[in-house]
């Protein structure tokens, strides 16, 4: 058994004009939008697991991300976001038992 997990992956061009390779964390819902929780596979911020969050929407089948624009739309975000972790963490332990 590997300790290693496959992602799906997407190319993030950041506002410095780099790119960024990250791992799909989730796509799941807060409030009335859909979010997406992405991990970066290189750098600083991979090195530290933290997470990119945008708010996820599809356009003709296409992803579109866009940034989280308040502080309040952020926290719900966050919240959220943690909530899916344990969910995702209570699937891991309990998932093979049913």
């Amino acid at each position: 058994m590997s300790d290693t997990q496959e992602y799906t992956t997407v190319t993030l061009s950041l506002d410095d004009n780099t790119e960024c390779e990250c791992a799909i964390i989730r796509i799941f819902p807060a409030g009335d939008n859909q979010y997406i929780a992405l991990l970066p596979l290189e750098g600083e911020d991979a090195e530290n697991d933290n997470a990119y969050l945008y708010r996820y929407t599809e356009n003709e089948g296409e992803p579109v991300l866009e940034n989280i624009e308040t502080d309040k739309e952020y926290e719900l975000v966050s919240e959220a976001f943690s909530e899916e972790l344990e969910a995702m963490e209570l699937e891991s332990i309990y998932g093979d038992e049913e």
